[in-house]
């Protein structure tokens, strides 16, 4: 079966709504088997103030794990990512504490980042979710 550009997309959206490290390492391994590398980061905190420690986390994350090459273009492929996903939920993120995870995953040249977290006050949570894809080279 060809993954493209969608599937690899879901599965970074099936990664980051994982709710426990168990669940996480479970997607991981189902990931593995149809050849899709992933990974998880949590994030949390005020989410305008930590936007260059979110991108950051993704990064060392995508590195460690070996969905990307140590290499500038693999670097900035899931740091132009991370950031476009935290723009899209940005706006309601303003000034308010989130909690959530980053989703990272990649298959030959498709690279997708997605951000999912509750914010707000209390027990007055919202749900956002902000997803990116890039076309990356597809060196191992």
């Amino acid at each position: 079966m060809q993954l493209d550009s969608t599937h690899i997309a879901k599965a970074s959206i099936k990664i980051a709504i994982t709710s426990s490290r168990e669940d996480e390492q479970r997607v991981i391994k189902e990931l593995e088997k149809e050849s899709i590398k992933a990974v998880a980061v949590d994030i949390g905190g005020n989410l305008i103030q930590s936007i260059p420690k979110v991108i950051e986390r993704a990064l060392v994350a995508s590195r460690r794990s070996g969905v990307i090459k140590e290499c500038h273009v693999h670097d900035g492929a899931v740091a132009g990512a991370a950031r476009e996903a935290i723009m899209q939920v940005a706006s309601k993120a303003n000034g308010m504490n989130v909690g959530g995870k980053i989703g990272i995953t990649r298959h030959k040249e498709h690279l997708s980042v997605c951000i999912f977290m509750s914010m707000g006050l209390l027990h007055l949570n919202d749900v956002v979710i902000g997803l990116c894809h890039r076309s990356i080279p597809d060196i191992y």
